[in-house]
This record gives structure tokens, sequence and C-alpha cells, in this order.
């Protein structure tokens, strides 16, 4: 797929892709979600990729749907909201959170509605001090989707999640961070190279080892203690076998830097 409306790099271990429609904050229409959907794949299917960072072009990382885009056109009925969420917005964050490799999210400007969620999917936040996070859905009489009522409670209790999604205000990124919603808040000039050293690092690390993780944090949210438990010896037994745990100890042992090759 030819992309016009997202930008898709790869470096060093380092998939970056970046939202691209900076005229409307990279709000999404359908084309660019089929586009980000596409890229998505390619990061999950490359073993190329070892990392994966999430960005928007100009002044915005997403303002979350395009509403030009939704609006009902003369003499026709008004789109079905729910499909669009299904085709466009569920995609995204199943691929976000089941792809076994690890995602940054460098949020330069405004993150709202699915925007927001997007970007609280992944495994890593990163944003500019002059950040905003906005579950902006009840503004016009929506809920948040794209994960926000999973991830949202989650991350920062019943009681503040219930505060953001209803009152719908803007949460600078110093606020996000100092309640635990997002990782690390650095100036904006700074935001990428942040980001990017941040993706480096995990790139270079064991990923297969690094996919467990994920893969484990995401069945806590809805396993018992017995079943984590077992999951959890699963796990354990499979990343014993990887190529990285020869090395990971053979470098312990020779007291050396281990060199990992993500298998």
């Amino acid at each position: 797929m030819n992309y016009q409306f997202i930008r898709y790099e790869i470096a060093d271990g380092v998939a970056t892709l970046t939202l691209n429609r900076p005229d409307v904050l990279n709000s999404f229409h359908r084309p660019m979600a089929d586009e980000t959907i596409d890229a998505l794949r390619r990061t999950a299917d490359d073993p190329a990729v070892r990392a994966v960072v999430l960005t928007g072009a100009g002044r915005a990382f997403c303002a979350g749907q395009d509403l030009q885009a939704v609006l009902p056109r003369e003499g026709e009925p008004a789109p079905d909201l729910g499909e669009i969420v299904r085709a466009q917005y569920n995609p995204i964050i199943r691929l976000i959170r089941h792809t076994e490799k690890p995602f940054v999210a460098a949020v330069n400007g405004a993150a709202a509605g699915a925007g927001a969620n997007i970007a609280l999917a992944c495994d890593f936040v990163v944003a500019a001090e002059n950040a905003t996070f906005i579950q902006a859905f009840s503004r016009i009489g929506l809920i948040p989707d794209s994960g926000g009522t999973f991830l949202l409670p989650r991350l920062v209790g019943l009681a503040r999640a219930t505060a953001l999604m209803m009152l719908a205000e803007k949460l600078p990124a110093t606020e996000a961070h100092a309640m635990g919603l997002i990782y690390r808040v650095c100036p904006a000039d700074r935001l990428m190279d942040e980001a990017m050293a941040l993706a480096r690092r995990l790139a270079a690390m064991p990923t297969r080892a690094l996919g467990m993780i994920k893969r484990a944090l995401n069945r806590t949210f809805t396993n018992d203690l017995d079943a984590q438990l077992k999951l959890e010896a699963e796990l354990q037994a499979e990343a014993g076998r990887t190529h990285d745990y020869q090395e990971g100890v053979a470098a312990f042992l020779e007291k050396r830097t281990p060199v990992f090759q993500g298998r």
C-alpha cells in the first residue's frame, strides 16, 4: 500500500509511524485508518522491526475522529458510528496491544478522543510538556471508544477515569504523569530524541521476552491468580527456549554485554 496520510520509516530496528494530516490535527478519516492498520500489520510481521514509535506530524498527536468525514450527506442516513469504531479503531487498538513488540507513543501535542486512547494503548507514552490528553467524547454526546473504557480505569482507577471521561477536561501532560497515566514528560524540543532513544533501547533487548511480558500484562486484566500463575509458567518455559535467553546467560557467565537478536 502506498501511504498518503501517514509516514512509515524503519531504522535501527525501530519502525516510526507518523500520522500525517497536520492540517486537521491528524484526525482520522477512513483512508488514514486503513493506512495505519496496514502499517501496524507490517510492524507485526517484519522481524527487522523490534520496537515501534507512534507520533503525529505538526502541532498535534491526533485529534481523534475527523467529524467532517462522518457528517451525513444530504438525503442519506447518518453513518453508523459503531461500524466506524469496529472498522477503524478496534483493529488499531488490537494491533498495538497484541503485537508482541514494544510500542512508544511520542505525544507531541493534543491527544484527543480516539487519539488519546490510541496513545494510551501503547506500552510507553512519552509526552512533550505542552501536550494534553482529553476524553472529548462526552462533549458531543458520545462515549469513549478505542479501548478508553477498558484502559483508563486500569491505569488511574475508577474515580479518576470517571472524571476524565464524563467531564472531558483537558489533562496537561505533567498532571497525566503525576497520576501515573503516562511514562515520561520532556521538553518539546527533546521529545523525538527521548522517544527514539527509548525505542532503540527496547529494540536492542530480547524482543520475544518483551513480547511475552506484554502478553502476560494483557491477560492479567482478566485472569485470576491461579490462571496468571499458570500463564507465567507457560511463558517462562517458552522464554527459556529462545536464543536470547541462551545469549543472556552466556553473557552473564562471561561477564560481557549480551547481544540480543530478538529470537
